[in-house]
């Protein structure tokens, strides 16, 4: 038996091998007796499984199967079910053990009998569940199958379909109502209740814009301020927030941080702890915002759309979302979104060409540490300036990094950074520039809870944020 089970299983059955090891027995003995009836036999003992080995290579039985994931895209720690319909498609007899091929995070394959016990019209149903505690993309399949031949002589596996994509996104963590997420109006501010219904001692007036018409010309007003003011003859009901996603490999990769590809073997995202941490936060954020009705605007550090580089995004050029479809998309961008830079452009190109695609690297001009914040994203702000709160997660900076951040909080409402940096890194000197420009700023790791670094931002009131934002907006200088 112990010989038997050192034989190679992917191409005789025991039976095979049998006949084979009395072919040669039979060959022996006819060799040495002189009988051609022994010699026939052989040659007989020795074809059969050959041939049979030969006819399930060439003659393969066909099938069709469908995948169906529910729900199609899943939170990561959250079960999706996996239903699978196979029908065989061309005729064959006999019974087929098949196994659905999983990468190693879901654990054991599962394995399952064709045709089932309950197959209805010639199409066996089966279901199973996927539970995975890592964002990404993972290919579920494909389907593989051991056929024989009709005396159960060789074997032969293979699949019979291309598998199907799962898509695991960031689970959002519930955060805390803050001031933030009660700036309801126009300016991020004040809230649309309180617009909504003015009194007379609160006129909804603001200073004059460039374009404004002069039919909305405020004189009362005018004359009280000193300068210009115009009517808000509406109340702004939807909201807008603007989200600076720091994808750059320069600004995580340093410190403790490792890159799960290097330890992952079904995941090759370039990431680190505190990425992931920005991830995480970046789906919770929006995902708050969003029960608050705000629209949301996502770009990263150089003025792109954020998931321009994202595998998984369904729109990787949108950069706007709203309501729950553009909620779905901001998760399905962040399902596979990766850090980025020229240290592994190399890489990004050898997956490009794995997934069959032409890869965009719009980062290709001048995506490095200089170019971070530059005109570009300062054109894209200014382009929606005031129009609601403005949020930046990023990473470690260097002081001209912060210094070209910095003027960008004169373009919200108000201005808030999480900044993810190692425990052992000094970023005051950072923080500071950042805080005098009118930011409102909350240093944090990888390690430091979600809920905390978002309270932190009402420590101090929003108030007081706002005041220092309309300071640098009025000429305060900004360090450089």
């Amino acid at each position: 038996m112990a010989l038997v089970d050192r034989l190679p299983k992917h191409l005789f059955t025991n039976r095979g091998w049998g006949l084979l090891a009395a072919g040669a027995l039979s060959l022996g003995c006819a060799y040495v007796m002189g009988r051609r009836d022994l010699l026939t036999l052989a040659v007989l003992l020795l074809l059969l499984p050959l041939v049979s080995l030969a006819g399930v290579r060439v003659l393969k039985p066909k099938f069709q199967v469908y995948r169906e994931f529910n729900p199609s895209t899943v939170e990561t720690a959250s079960t999706t079910t996996v239903r699978l319909a196979v029908a065989r498609s061309s005729y064959s007899t006999g019974h087929v053990i098949m196994e659905e091929q999983l990468p190693p995070r879901f654990g054991e394959p599962p394995a399952f009998r064709f045709p089932a016990r309950s197959a209805s019209g010639g199409t066996s149903r089966y279901e199973y569940h996927l539970r995975s505690g890592k964002r990404g993309q993972f290919r579920i399949g494909p389907v593989t199958a051991e056929f024989s031949d009709p005396f159960g002589l060789s074997l032969r596996r293979h699949s019979i379909d291309d598998g199907d994509i799962l898509t695991v996104t960031p689970a959002a963590v519930e955060l805390p109502v803050t001031g933030l997420a009660g700036a309801r109006g126009n300016d991020g501010v004040t809230a649309t209740r309180i617009r909504a219904n003015p009194s007379d001692d609160d006129i909804m007036t603001r200073e004059y814009r460039h374009g404004d018409p002069m039919r909305r010309v405020h004189w009362a007003a005018t004359a009280r301020h000193g300068q210009l003011m115009v009517r808000q003859e509406e109340s702004v009901t939807t909201p807008e927030a603007t989200l600076i996603l720091d994808q750059r490999f320069t600004a995580f990769a340093a410190g403790a941080g490792s890159v799960f590809g290097s330890h992952d073997e079904d995941s090759d995202l370039v990431t680190s702890p505190n990425f992931e941490w920005i991830v995480t936060a970046a789906m919770s954020v929006t995902a708050h915002l969003a029960e608050w009705n705000y629209s949301l605007r996502v770009l990263d550090a150089f003025g792109n759309p954020a998931f321009l580089r994202s595998r998984s995004a369904p729109e990787p050029d949108t950069e706007e979302f709203s309501g729950a479809g553009g909620l779905q998309a901001i998760a399905e961008g962040l399902a596979a979104i990766e850090l980025s830079g020229p240290r592994h452009a190399r890489a990004e190109h050898h997956r490009s060409e794995q997934h069959g695609g032409e890869h965009r690297d719009p980062g290709a001009q001048g995506d490095t540490a200089d170019s971070a914040f530059d005109d570009h994203l300062m054109d894209k702000l200014s382009a929606h300036r005031l129009r609601g709160p403005l949020l930046a997660l990023v990473g470690n900076m260097t002081l001209a990094e912060a210094r070209a951040l910095a003027p960008a909080a004169a373009y919200g409402a108000n201005a808030f950074a999480l900044v993810v940096t190692d425990a052992s890194r000094n970023n005051d000197d950072v923080l500071e520039i950042l805080r005098i420009a009118g930011w409102r700023v909350a240093a944090v790791t990888s390690k430091t809870h979600l809920t905390a670094a978002w309270s932190a931002f009402d420590e101090g009131g929003i108030v007081a944020a706002a005041g220092a934002a309309m300071d640098v907006r009025r000429g305060a200088a900004v360090p450089r």
